[in-house]
């Protein structure tokens, strides 16, 4: 990859922060593309998929759908985007290590009801060993303070997993347990508009709030792990089982 100033000095924030924000890295030309090729997954595909594959805050109303799961499995259009040597490359250069992809989520938060999401560490859910993956947040709509922008601890990827416990927060299943002031001290508000990209470590620690604004806020992410980090996929496979066990008894899902 012929790596320019721009991103070079993107890698030394990421590495230095555990988090960097691309400034129209997608034109608008392309984001109206991923806008249509999204609105036909929802009207074609949606319909189609199991319960562990797309959620609502209410499922009972498809408007308050808020996370996609694996959308390169189902549609041509996003695994091809999701392959795209621009992220591929990218990933390589922000990890240091040849890559994995490994899959394509919507992230949404609806109008006026779009849940909080607890502080975390996506490494924890990863169950990777080393901890090397990172995801791109790719902003389908400005994310600001009022709809539930990411925030972000500084610099908290190079301290280690946290401890999580289990939240009651759908599709956010653990948070960690000792987020504190100390945090909030580090924390900044990564502030998006649509196109801008979002590169962040598996290891940093992140939250929203709630979105309680009349603003859809939604974002695709790609995630890539490194091709020297090893899953526990028995563990993995075990959690996620459990999980959406719990959730469906809950009548969540």
């Amino acid at each position: 990859m012929n790596v320019s100033d721009d991103f070079r000095n993107a890698k030394a924030d990421f590495d230095r922060n555990g988090f960097t924000v691309l400034k129209g890295f997608i034109s608008p030309q392309e984001t109206a593309t991923i806008h249509e090729n999204l609105t036909r997954y929802v009207n074609d595909i949606v319909p189609e998929l199991t319960p562990a594959e797309v959620l609502y805050e209410d499922k009972d109303d498809p408007e308050t759908m808020f996370r996609l799961e694996a959308m390169q499995k189902h549609d041509a259009y996003f695994r091809g985007l999701f392959l795209d040597a621009r992220f591929v490359d990218l990933a390589s250069h922000f990890l240091d290590d040849d890559i994995v992809p490994r899959g394509v989520e919507l992230f949404g938060k609806a109008r006026r009801i779009g849940n909080e999401t607890p502080p975390h560490q996506d490494g924890y859910y990863f169950m990777l060993e080393p901890p090397t993956a990172m995801t791109f947040w790719i902003a389908l709509d400005r994310a600001d303070e009022e709809n539930g922008c990411i925030r972000y601890i500084n610099g908290s990827h190079a301290r280690g997993l946290r401890p999580h416990a289990m939240s009651e927060v759908l599709g956010f299943s653990q948070g960690i347990v000792d987020f504190g002031p100390d945090d909030l001290a580090l924390e900044e508000a990564a502030v998006v508009d649509p196109g801008d990209v979002i590169a962040h470590h598996c290891m940093v620690v992140h939250r929203t709030d709630a979105n309680r604004s009349d603003k859809l806020r939604r974002a695709l992410g790609f995630v890539y792990f490194g091709q020297h980090a090893s899953v526990n996929r028995e563990a993995a496979e075990e959690y996620r089982k459990k999980l959406f066990a719990k959730w469906e008894n809950q009548g969540k899902i």
